[in-house]
Order: structure tokens, then C-alpha cells, then sequence
């Protein structure tokens, strides 16, 4: 008597298998899921620190172009206007200005993704940067009419006759951004 007995492999997984797998990848998902749950404000705080560096950089830019431009000098009782690929700079005391067509178009700042504080613009907002004078704030679009665009912003105070422009950024920390 010869039985050939042929012992056949597993073909798939078992249904202890699956759950097993499932339970391991839900522990996984559930430990990590926090360190990338809030990253929005992480990302808006970056965002904040680009602008302020774009204003930074723009604002020396066209000061320089001002000044191997002599005819371009401006000051705050004679303000100018100074062409730059393609869109007039508004310029106050060699530096531009601390408006719309100042500052933030240097910068190359979208109306998009920033909404501009100041004195003129937005002043009658409720949750807003305190501004005084000429200065003007940025705060992310996504944050307007909430209570952090008072804490996560860019304020850029314009150039003085004595003095270059300043930027500061609001008090904001990740959280303040969300």
C-alpha cells in the first residue's frame, strides 16, 4: 500500500493574522498621529518668519537701487515712486513706505495670503496687531478675525530721516498661529 500523501502549503493569511497586524498598525498610528497632528501653526509661524524675511531683504534691496540712483532720494515731504521689474514702489525717506504699494509690494506679498494693518487699512478690525503711526502688520489670512492675528504677525515700522525701517514679529509661538 502506497498513499502519497502531499501536505499542501498555506495559501494566505489567518483571520488572528489580520487583526494582529490591524491592532499593531492602530498602536502605531495612534502614538504617532500627535506629532503630526498641529503642525498648522508650525507652518503659518514659517510662513510669518518668510514674509519678515522678504520685507527684510526688499527693503535693502530697494534702498540700494536708491542710492546709485540719485534722482530717486525721497523723503517723507517729497515722497517717490521707484519702478521695479515692472511695479511702482511707493518710497519714503530712500526706503519704501509702509503701505500696500509700499512694503508689501516690494515684497511680492499677496493680498491672497496676507491681509495688511494699519492705521488706513483694515483699522476697524476687531482681533488685530496694534499699529501706530505709519507702521503697517501682516497677519496670515487665515488667522483674520481671530484672536491670535494679534500675536502672529510681521510689523514693519517705515524708515525714519535718521533711521533704517524695523520689522519685529508678534509674540507668536506655533500655538498662536493655529
Amino acid at each position: 500500500m502506497n498513499k502519497n500523501f502531499k501536505v499542501q502549503a498555506q495559501g494566505g493569511f489567518t483571520l488572528i493574522e489580520l487583526i494582529v497586524v490591524i491592532v499593531i498598525l492602530g498602536i502605531l498610528a495612534a502614538t504617532a498621529l500627535p506629532k503630526f497632528a498641529n503642525l498648522s501653526g508650525d507652518a503659518r509661524l514659517a510662513s510669518v518668519n518668510a514674509v519678515k524675511g522678504a520685507m527684510s531683504s526688499s527693503a535693502a534691496i530697494i534702498h540700494g537701487k536708491i542710492m546709485v540712483n540719485p534722482g530717486q532720494v525721497s523723503t517723507a515731504a517729497t515722497p517717490n515712486t521707484l519702478p521695479v521689474e515692472g511695479v511702482n514702489i511707493e518710497v519714503v525717506n530712500n526706503y519704501p513706505a509702509g503701505t500696500m504699494g509700499g512694503i508689501v509690494a516690494a515684497a511680492g506679498i499677496s493680498a491672497d495670503d496676507y491681509t495688511a494693518y494699519s492705521a488706513t487699512e483694515n483699522a476697524g478690525a476687531k482681533f488685530k496687531p496694534a499699529t501706530t503711526g505709519t507702521q503697517i502688520a501682516l497677519v496670515p489670512n487665515s488667522l483674520v478675525g481671530n484672536a491670535n492675528a494679534a500675536k502672529c504677525f510681521v510689523l514693519y515700522t517705515p524708515a525714519t530721516t535718521t533711521t533704517a525701517p524695523t520689522l519685529a514679529m508678534g509674540t507668536a509661538t506655533a500655538s498662536d498661529c493655529e
